[in-house]
């Protein structure tokens, strides 16, 4: 098998919304996660940040570190400054093996925010997307010389959040800056994950796979709730579980020879989706379009 099935720890503790999955400790995330069958995990925020207490505590559970997010401030810095900040983070995820990184915006972002509505998110003037563009590449290069791959994220409640706002980023960025596509966040915004993979393939670094409940959606997106909002009540879900055409949007990968991670990331509230039950129905449906 070419990809590998991994999960992010959303699935029992949220890193926006602490309190959900609070009383759950990152062992039991561990345990349960290599129960299933899973091959990695992603950060999370319980999860020790100096590799020599990390390492110990995946290694018994056989998990690999599949990646971990990185909040960029590109907005606000030059591509020398970025790289500099991120040093840390760099060597914990280099020291574990780790040869993606997974980037995001978020200058001004409203996704941690429960009182923002989706409505209040940032964006980037038009005016300022060549200067963006130009010091993500640098990043990237910068990235690539240390041993790193930049996967942007395209989020909800940040600068690059619709299908607009990634095709301008790809657009503008050199195959050095490439993607990770969330087929759950691109839906949540109104794109299309299918369109996005046929667009793309070549340049995907990364795969989160969420699907969406579109009966939570419309509600969501009708009272102009925010994007926590839309979590607590069960907007995503495990692959599987919900509208996206998951064989749609893995084909042009497969063809594009996309040799990656595959990551469950489906964040819920665990006292009503139960954790390993959810995170066992994911790796099944999973498992079952790999390649």
């Amino acid at each position: 098998m070419n990809t590998r099935l991994g999960i992010n720890p959303l699935t029992w503790s949220n890193d926006d919304l602490p309190r959900l999955g609070s009383d759950i400790s990152l062992d039991t995330c561990l345990r349960e996660a290599a129960e299933v069958g899973y091959q990695g995990v992603e950060l999370g925020h319980k999860f020790p940040r100096d590799a020599a207490v990390l390492g110990p505590l995946l290694s018994p559970h056989g998990l690999a570190l599949v990646s971990g997010w990185y909040s960029l401030r590109l907005l606000e810095r030059d591509a020398a400054a970025e790289f500099e900040a991120m040093q840390p983070h760099l060597a914990l995820l280099s020291a574990l093996g780790t040869d993606v990184m997974v980037c995001a915006e978020v200058t001004g972002c409203t996704h941690s925010d429960a009182r923002a509505p989706l409505s209040a998110r940032p964006v980037i003037a038009p005016g300022d997307w060549a200067r963006f563009n130009r010091r993500m590449g640098e990043l990237a290069r910068m990235m690539r010389d240390a041993g790193m791959r930049l996967a942007y994220h395209h989020h909800m409640g940040t600068v690059v959040q619709s299908a607009d706002d990634v095709d301008r980023l790809m657009a503008g960025c050199d195959d050095d800056v490439e993607l990770l596509l969330d087929t759950g966040h691109l839906t949540f915004a109104g794109g299309d994950p299918v369109r996005a993979a046929n667009d793309y393939a070549a340049r995907v670094a990364h795969v989160h796979c969420k699907d969406i409940r579109p009966g939570v959606l419309s509600g969501v997106l009708n009272e102009d709730a925010s994007f926590l909002a839309g979590v607590v009540r069960g907007v995503f879900t495990v692959p599987g579980d919900g509208c996206v055409d998951y064989p749609a949007v893995f084909a042009p990968l497969r063809g594009a020879g996309y040799e990656g991670w595959l990551v469950v990331e489906a964040e819920q509230d665990p006292t009503v989706a139960d954790p390993l039950t959810f995170a066992r129905a994911g790796r099944e449906y999973l498992s079952s379009l790999a390649w």
